[in-house]
């Protein structure tokens, strides 16, 4: 097990990869009006993207249209004291095509959002981190 300089475990690819499965929300982080702005959205893992559903007319899809963003996803226990990170930097872009929108109509991602929006964002898997915080001596088990 690899650590960083202050003893969190990096997490491979892999690892990575399995627990992008397991939040049902995560955050992007997007550039609106020179300024950095983080939205919560639900996704899903499809494949080597991520993919999200917004309102085609909202400021995030704006901020979304073939952009370089960052997306984050955390479980965190306040009682052990122990939790993970995974951090994904790709290009974001909106899905036009009929027979990718299709499928992608049928894959478990469901909005939060009170109007279902309609408008499919995928943000491509070109980095990929992940940091978790260790069980701390004697709490194991």
């Amino acid at each position: 097990m690899v650590r960083d300089a202050v003893g969190l475990e990096i997490l491979t690819r892999d690892e990575c990869l399995r627990l992008l499965t397991k939040a049902p929300v995560g955050r992007i982080a997007v550039t609106e009006r020179g300024l950095p702005v983080i939205h919560p959205v639900n996704y899903v893992l499809d494949g080597d993207h991520i993919v999200f559903r917004t309102s085609a007319a909202n400021k995030l899809a704006a901020a979304t249209r073939d952009a370089i963003v960052a997306f984050e996803v955390d479980e965190f226990d306040a009682q052990r004291h122990t939790g993970w990170s995974v951090m994904v930097t790709g290009r974001a872009s909106a899905v036009t095509d009929a027979d990718k929108l299709n499928r992608l109509r049928d894959l478990p991602l469901t909005s939060w959002a009170p109007n279902r929006p309609q408008h499919f964002v995928e943000i491509s898997l070109d980095i990929v981190t992940g940091r978790r915080v260790p069980v701390p001596d004697g709490l194991s088990g």
